[in-house]
């Protein structure tokens, strides 16, 4: 017979040295439209700002449509969270959920691998993240 599901220690068993450090991901739709989500955009990005420097906020940002021409009104943002109920109650207290404009799933994420590469140029102080 065909196991059909892993649990969550034979999964961080069989990740061995990697990184194994959760996160969480917030995916939020628009529930009437786009107008109420640009209504409430100018608060939710305020917010967004607030609790990256807290800490919190890992990335997040809109996702176009397919065709990469348009957005409908969907984003996602990876968040730090102590557990799911704490992720969720961080969701909740965007302006954009709060209002209704949004609605929002929250999904853990385990990130073992991946990277990124800051550049830092002394000679005219910019960075690039790529």
């Amino acid at each position: 017979m065909t196991k059909t599901r892993v649990t969550k220690d034979e999964v961080l068993e069989a990740s061995g040295g990697m990184l194994k450090k959760q996160f969480y991901v917030v995916f939020t739709t628009p529930t009437n439209g786009i107008a109420p989500v640009m209504e409430k955009l100018p608060a939710h990005l305020a917010h967004q700002c607030e609790i990256e420097r807290q800490g919190i906020m890992v990335a997040a940002g809109p996702h176009w449509t397919d065709d990469e021409q348009f957005w409908d009104g969907d984003g996602m943002f990876v968040i730090r969270a102590t557990s799911l109920a704490h992720a969720t109650e961080i969701a909740a207290s965007d302006p954009m959920h709060k209002s209704g404009a949004r609605a929002f799933t929250v999904r853990p994420w385990l990130i073992n691998e991946g990277g990124l590469v800051v550049k830092l140029s002394f000679s005219d102080g910019k960075m690039t993240i790529d």
